[in-house]
């Protein structure tokens, strides 16, 4: 069957109200870009699409029918804007402040090198070397470096949400150059953790500052750049790990003491390490600034490589994790729209609105008739 004439089998009230609504706001139209227009153009198609889909293949013409009928008298809300998060950076984006404390390592005091991704791979020219939990970078122009009383504020160019479809319930992670001990005399068995502190507070407007508790700056997790190399790797590997999303939270050094490097990797499962933070547990919903503390004595220093906001995972269209998309599923996305809500954004456009419905409809297979 072509598109044309699954399209043709969809309710003609459904068509119409999806018509009437996709095209609301007239005003609003003429002052789009004629890119805009053709985005635009090409929501409401796939909307049709996707409910003629469902009416034809799975017998729900009333519910396609119904849920355009509601459409038809909601407001146009967030369609004719582009989401600005497509363009935003995961990682910290500027420095706001920073003070190099006492005992500060020389020459470790750029704190724009805290900014972007952390290093996959450090020493090029010198002593070249993968970033592993047993070789962490070292470099002055891949770390900063706190000292005594010394600080420094991040920000990010974007809200970093308490998004319930985070791994593990973590939102932000901060990188350091902690590492693990050796056990193995140069295998990589894990010992103990050679970490260097660091006190995290984030805040929403750089006014208000709460401090993250029992969560060290520059300790768990070493930082992991490949997941192919081993433990003292010198020439780069070929997969890569992901530095947006965070290790298991419930492992303790403790835990990980004896494991080898692989069985360490399958701990990290892909992650590029660093240590999680949940800002929900803290009472807050966003944050955008990321302050971070030298050590309360002398001798430690923490080193910062980056800060990074966690990817959330894709969402699915079983909203209610039933193991079906139906009716159930239609009812909370129909209640969450227009408004942000992460777990039912499923074009991870910012706003529940006309794409996540065509996806839905698209992935129907349960209910109605």
């Amino acid at each position: 069957m072509t598109g044309s004439s699954i399209e043709a089998m969809a309710p003609r009230a459904a068509r119409i109200a999806a018509s009437r609504w996709f095209k609301a706001d007239v005003r609003a139209w003429s002052r789009t870009s004629a890119e805009s227009r053709a985005h635009f153009r090409m929501l409401e198609a796939a909307s049709v699409r996707a409910s003629a889909r469902a009416c034809s293949h799975r017998g729900v013409a009333s519910v396609a029918t119904s849920i355009f009928t509601i459409l038809s008298s909601m407001p146009l809300m967030g369609l004719m804007s582009s989401s600005a998060s497509a363009a935003d950076s995961p990682f910290a984006s500027s420095v706001v402040s920073y003070v190099a404390g006492s005992g500060a390592a020389s020459g470790f005091t750029n704190p724009t090198v805290a900014l972007g991704s952390p290093e996959r791979f450090s020493g090029e020219g010198l002593l070249p070397q993968c970033v592993t939990p047993f070789q962490p970078a070292f470099r002055p122009n891949e770390l900063v470096s706190l000292g005594l009383g010394g600080s420094l504020v991040l920000t990010f160019d974007h809200d970093v949400l308490d998004d319930p479809r985070n791994p593990f319930g973590i939102d932000l992670i901060v990188f350091g150059n902690a590492f693990f001990t050796d056990l193995g005399g140069g295998t990589g068995v894990v010992g103990g953790i050679a970490s260097e502190g660091g006190r995290i507070f984030v805040s929403a407007n750089a006014r208000t500052w709460i401090e993250v508790p029992g969560v060290a700056a520059d300790g768990l997790f070493p930082t992991n750049g490949y997941l192919d190399v081993a433990p003292y790797a010198t020439t780069p590997g070929k997969a890569v790990s992901n530095f947006l999303r965070p290790v298991d939270p419930t492992w303790t050094v403790g835990d990980l003491a004896g494991l080898d490097h692989v069985a360490l990797l399958e701990v990290y499962d892909g992650s590029g390490g660093g240590a999680g933070i949940d800002i929900g547990a803290l009472g807050l919903a966003s944050i955008r600034y990321v302050r971070i503390e030298g050590p309360t004595s002398i001798g430690f220093s923490p080193e910062i490589d980056a800060v990074a906001d966690v990817a959330p995972l894709e969402p699915t269209a079983d909203l209610d994790n039933s193991g079906a998309v139906d009716a159930s599923d239609l009812s909370l996305l129909l209640a969450s729209w227009g408004t942000i809500a992460p777990a039912y954004d499923l074009d991870a456009d910012g706003v529940i609105g006309a794409g996540d419905l065509a996806l839905l409809l698209g992935a129907w297979n349960g209910g109605g008739s």
